[in-house]
C-alpha cells in the first residue's frame, strides 16, 4: 500500500476522534467477512490454525468485545502487506484498502469509546535529570545535584520518565533529603567573600628551570672536555642539536634564539608546583609590537602542565585565561587548533586521576606574534575527583596533596599552540553573598528579627520550590518546624537549610502530575489546578525541569490553556536555552542509547576506534535531532537525508572530507547516500554490534522497536545457539549463519520477521565502517522481507521505508514522543488521539517542530 493511500486512512479515521460511533457490524458481515474468509481462513481458520490464530473467531465488535489487540495486529500486517504471505494467495488492492478502512474507523471508534475506562496516571516523581534540572534552575547552578541519587528504571518504552515506574520508596525519601541538603549548602554561602588566591605564569618565567638545566648540562661537557678541544667541539654540537631538536610533548621555544627544550614534570616532591600569591597580578594583555621571546609549544594532541599545589578552594569558580596564538599562520591551510582544560592530581604511584574539565573547547583563532586572551570558567563545585589528601598531607612530601591543570590541544587536524602566559584564579565570585545564596535567604530589612525573616524565607522558597503558593497550614507546619530545630542549631541558616531539605523532599517538589482519576473526573479538580498541571507537564516535556515564572504566571490567570497562548509558549520554550535538554534526553531513550555508553568495541580489531570517536558517535543522533527541530525539517530525514551533523573525528571515521574541529555542524554527505539519516549513523549501528562483528538480529531488533514501533514476538524458550564449533557453520558467512539458524522450526516464527531488517545493514561493520567484504568474501546485504519484498542493502532499506511506510514511521515517532511528553505509558484509550495527531503533522509537511506543537498543543496533553 502507497504512503499517499495509507494516509488517506489515517486522516479519515483521524476526522471520527470526535465522532464516536457504534460498531458498523452491517458492513462487516457484507463487506469485511467474505474478503477474510476467502484470503484468511484458509491459513487462519477451522481447517489450518497457523500461530494459533484464527480470523473466523474474532469479535468484529471491537467497542465492546475483547479481540481489539487480535484486530490491531490484523491491521498491522494488512496495512504494512505483510499478510497473506508471498505464495499464500493474493489480496486485491481494493479488498485490501476496503479492509483497512473499515478497521481503522472501527479502531477509532473503540479507542474513544474506552478512553474514559481506562484509569492511568501521570503522578510520578522526578527523573535523577528532571530533578537535577530542576535544582539548577532553582538556584541558577550549573552543578550536579543528582550524582548521588540512584539510576532510574527504564519503561518497555525504553524511557526514564514514565509514571509505572517512578514511585518513592522510604530509603529513595532519605536520599532525596540529603540531596536536596547538599544542594543548599552548595547554593549558600557564609560570612565574608573568600579572599582569592592567584597564580600568574608567564613563559619566560616556566622556561627557565629547562634553559638551567641545559645550561647545567653545557658546562658540565665544558668542564669534562676542556683539555680537549676538538672533542668538546663534537659534544657542544650534539647538545646543539638536541637542543634544537622539537620534543612530541608540549616544550618551551625561544622564538629569539630557536631554542627548545621539552616541559618536565613529575609528581614526586610537588617540585613543579607554582606558588600561590595573594595579589592580583598584572593583566597579560599583549601590546601590539612588542618582541615575543618565549612560548610554551602545545603539540596536536598534548597537554601543557600546571601544577597548582594543595591551595584550590572547594567552593566559587576557577577562572583561567591563557595568552595564546596559533603556531602557524592562517595561510598554511590548517584549520584552527582547539584547547580543553583538564583537572588532574598524581599523590603516589598508584594513586591519581586526570578528566577534562571545560563544557567545550575554546578555537585558538590569533594569528602568530599576536596573541589573545582566551578563558576557562569552571565551577570548583563540579571538580571531581578531588586530591584525596590534599588537606591532610603537606607539600613536598608523599602522598603528594598537590593538584594541577592541563592545557590540552584537542585538534584532530590542527596545528600546535603558542601560549604565552597562564593566570588561574579561585575562587572567583560575580558578587556577594552569590545570586544562588539570595535566592535562598533574600535581602529583607527584617533579616535581624528571625521568627519575621524565617516566615519571608519560607514562604518564598515554598513558591518557587512548590510551583504554587502554600497554603497556611503548610507555611505554619514549616515554621513550626524551625522553631523546633533552631535550639538545637549552630545559628538561623543552618536550622533553615534543615527545614528546607525538607521542602526538596516533600512530594509537592518531587511530584508532578494529576492524582489517578482526577482527570477523568473534571469536577474533582480545580480549573486552576488543570492549568497548574499543564504548565509542569509542558515544562517536564520540552525543558525537563520545572515551569518559570512566566507559565506559572499564564496558568495562574487560567490563560495557559488557550489555544494561542499555548502556541505562543510553545515557541518561546523552544526558542529558550532550555530546551536543549529536549533532545538530549529524549533521543538517548527513544533510541536505547545507554547502549553506546556500554558499548565494548575490541581494539584489536578496530583500532581507529578511541574515546573520542565514542563521544563524537553519542552526539551525532542527538546534533542531527536538533537540526530538524531548528528548522523544522520533515521526521522522514530521520530515515534518510542528504546531509548528516560531524565533527572532524566523525567526519574521517565516515570519510568525508572537508570538516575541521571539533563542533557540530551541518555535513554535506555527498556520494556517500548511505549515510544520510538515522539508519547508517555510526553510534546506533556500533551499539547493535557485538564489539567484533555486526549482529543483523540486534540491528534489526531496534529498527522495529525504536523506529517503527512494532517490536517483534519475544523469542521461545530454549531456542538453539548457532554451533560455532560446526565446521560446517564456520566456513559460512554471517547472512548464510543466519539462514541456516532461521530453518529451525522453533526460529523461523521470529526471525522471518527480524532478520531481513538486519541483513539489510550488513556493509556497516561492528564500528559502524562501511565494508564491502569481510575474509575476501564480498558482502551480501540483500534480503526478502515475509511478504517477499526485497531489499538491497541499505539503500534498499530507506528506498523501502520511504515507499511504503511512513505512515508507519510517522506515527511510531508521535507514539514514543507522546509517551515521553505524558511522562505515562501510552493505552488503547489514546490511539484515536495519537493517530489525530500523527494525522495533522502528515497534512502539515512532517516537520519536526511541527510535531512538538501538534503534541503539546493536542487534547490529548492539554487534558490529560
Amino acid at each position: 500500500m502507497t504512503s499517499a493511500r495509507y494516509t488517506r486512512h489515517y486522516l479519515l479515521s483521524a476526522a471520527l476522534v470526535c465522532v464516536a460511533q457504534e460498531p458498523d457490524l452491517a458492513t462487516f458481515q457484507a463487506d469485511i467477512e467474505p474478503i477474510l474468509s476467502s484470503t484468511c481462513l484458509p491459513c487462519h481458520g477451522p481447517e489450518k490454525e497457523r500461530g494459533g490464530f484464527r480470523v473466523d473467531e474474532l469479535d468484529p465488535d471491537l467497542v465492546h468485545g475483547e479481540d481489539v489487540d487480535l484486530w490491531l495486529d490484523v491491521l498491522s500486517v494488512v496495512s504494512n502487506g505483510e499478510m497473506p504471505p508471498e505464495g499464500e494467495g493474493e489480496l486485491a488492492g481494493a479488498d485490501r484498502g476496503q479492509l483497512v478502512e473499515w478497521l481503522s474507523i472501527e479502531v477509532q471508534n473503540a479507542s474513544m469509546a474506552r478512553k474514559g475506562a481506562i484509569e492511568h496516571s501521570a503522578l510520578r516523581r522526578m527523573t535523577r535529570y528532571e530533578y537535577e534540572y530542576a535544582l539548577q534552575d532553582l538556584f541558577g547552578l550549573p552543578y550536579r545535584f543528582a550524582d548521588d541519587l540512584p539510576p532510574d528504571p527504564t519503561s518497555e518504552d525504553g524511557f526514564q520518565n514514565s509514571s509505572e515506574l517512578l514511585h518513592l520508596s522510604p530509603s529513595q525519601l532519605r536520599a532525596y533529603f540529603e540531596s536536596g541538603r547538599s544542594a543548599l549548602l552548595a547554593a549558600t554561602v557564609r560570612g565574608e567573600r573568600p579572599a582569592p588566591v592567584y597564580w600568574d605564569i608567564p613563559m619566560d618565567v616556566a622556561a627557565k628551570g629547562e634553559w638551567e638545566r641545559q645550561n647545567s648540562e653545557v658546562a658540565t661537557v665544558r668542564g669534562k672536555h676542556a683539555d680537549d678541544p676538538q672533542k668538546l667541539e663534537e659534544e657542544l654540537a650534539k647538545l646543539r642539536k638536541r637542543f634544537a631538536g622539537r620534543p612530541g610533548g608540549a616544550h618551551f621555544e625561544s622564538l629569539v634564539t630557536g631554542r627548545v627544550g621539552r616541559q618536565s614534570w613529575n609528581y614526586n616532591g610537588a617540585q613543579f608546583a607554582w606558588a600561590p600569591t595573594a595579589e592580583r597580578p598584572s593583566d597579560m594583555g599583549y601590546t601590539t609590537g612588542a618582541v615575543i621571546d618565549h612560548v610554551g609549544v602545545i603539540p596536536r594532541g598534548q597537554g601543557f602542565m600546571v601544577e597548582l599545589g594543595e591551595k584550590l578552594p572547594e567552593d566559587g569558580l576557577l577562572r583561567v585565561r591563557v595568552l595564546a596564538s596559533r603556531a602557524e599562520s592562517a595561510g598554511e591551510g590548517r584549520p584552527d587548533p582547539s584547547l580543553q582544560l583538564h583537572f588532574g592530581w598524581q599523590a603516589s604511584n598508584d594513586s591519581r586521576a586526570v578528566v577534562r574539565i571545560s563544557d567545550s573547547d575554546l578555537a585558538i583563532d590569533a594569528l602568530p606574534g599576536s596573541p589573545a586572551v582566551y578563558e576557562f570558567l569552571v565551577p570548583m563545585h563540579e571538580v571531581a575527583p578531588r586530591n584525596w589528601v590534599r588537606k591532610t598531607a603537606k607539600m613536598g612530601e608523599l602522598p603528594s596533596p598537590s593538584e594541577y591543570i592541563k592545557l590540552v590541544n584537542s585538534s584532530l587536524s590542527g596545528g600546535a599552540i603558542h601560549l604565552h602566559h597562564v593566570q588561574v584564579e579561585a575562587p572567583v565570585y560575580e558578587q556577594w553573598p552569590p545570586a544562588s545564596h539570595l535566592c535562598v535567604f533574600p535581602e529583607s530589612p527584617h533579616a535581624s528579627d528571625e521568627p519575621v525573616y524565617a516566615r519571608e524565607v519560607l514562604a518564598s522558597f515554598l513558591t518557587r520550590a512548590w510551583r504554587r503558593a502554600p497554603s497556611a497550614d503548610e507555611l505554619e507546619r514549616k515554621l513550626a518546624l524551625f522553631e523546633r530545630l533552631r535550639p538545637e542549631s549552630e545559628d538561623f541558616q543552618s536550622a533553615m537549610i534543615e527545614v528546607l531539605a525538607t521542602v526538596l523532599s516533600s512530594p509537592n517538589f518531587l511530584f508532578v502530575g494529576i492524582p489517578p482519576g482526577a482527570s477523568d473526573a473534571l469536577d474533582s479538580v480545580s480549573e486552576a489546578s488543570r492549568e497548574a498541571a499543564l504548565a509542569t507537564r509542558l515544562a517536564m516535556f520540552l525543558w525537563c525541569s520545572t515551569p518559570d515564572d512566566e507559565l506559572l504566571a499564564l496558568a495562574d490567570r487560567g490563560e495557559l490553556s488557550d489555544p494561542a497562548v499555548l502556541d505562543e509558549q510553545v515557541e518561546r520554550m523552544l526558542a529558550d536555552p532550555r530546551a536543549e535538554r529536549f533532545p538530549k534526553h529524549f533521543v538517548r531513550q527513544w533510541l536505547g542509547m545507554s547502549l553506546l555508553d556500554y558499548l565494548q568495541i575490541d581494539r584489536k580489531v578496530y583500532p581507529q576506534f578511541d574515546t573520542a570517536l565514542k563521544e563524537s558517535m553519542a552526539q551525532e543522533p542527538v546534533a542531527f535531532f536538533r537540526e530538524l527541530l531548528r528548522s523544522d525539517g520533515s521526521v522522514l530525514g530521520f530515515l534518510h537525508s542528504d546531509f548528516t551533523m560531524a565533527d572532524e573525528r566523525l567526519a574521517s571515521h565516515y570519510g568525508i572530507g572537508g570538516v575541521t574541529g571539533n563542533d557540530f555542524r551541518r555535513v554535506p554527505v555527498g556520494d556517500q547516500r548511505s549515510r544520510g539519516g538515522l539508519l547508517a549513523q555510526a553510534g546506533l549501528l556500533a551499539m547493535n554490534s557485538d564489539g567484533k562483528d555486526s549482529h543483523p538480529l540486534k540491528r534489526g531488533v531496534w529498527l522495529l522497536e525504536r523506529l517503527l514501533n512494532d517490536p517483534p514476538p519475544p523469542p521461545p524458550p530454549a531456542v538453539p545457539m548457532i554451533d560455532l564449533a560446526d565446521p560446517r557453520i564456520a566456513q559460512m558467512t554471517l547472512k548464510e549463519r543466519i539462514e541456516d539458524h532461521r530453518n529451525d522450526p522453533a526460529c523461523i516464527s521470529c526471525h522471518a520477521k527480524i532478520d531481513p531488517w538486519g541483513i539489510a545493514f550488513e556493509n556497516f561493520d561492528a564500528a559502524g565502517s562501511w565494508r564491502d567484504e569481510v575474509q575476501g568474501k564480498p558482502i551480501d546485504a540483500n534480503s526478502v522481507l515475509f511478504n517477499g519484498q526485497e531489499l538491497a542493502g541499505i539503500e534498499g532499506l530507506k528506498r523501502f521505508l520511504l515507499d511504503n511506510r511512513q505512515d508507519q514511521f510517522v506515527a511510531a515517532l508521535v507514539h514514543k514522543m507522546s509517551a515521553f511528553a505524558l511522562g505515562r505509558p501510552l493505552s488503547f484509550g489514546d490511539r484515536a488521539a495519537l493517530d489525530a495527531i500523527a494525522a495533522d503533522v502528515r497534512a502539515g509537511g512532517d516537520g519536526l517542530a511541527t510535531m512538538v506543537k501538534a503534541i503539546a498543543t493536542s487534547e490529548l496533553f492539554v487534558a490529560m
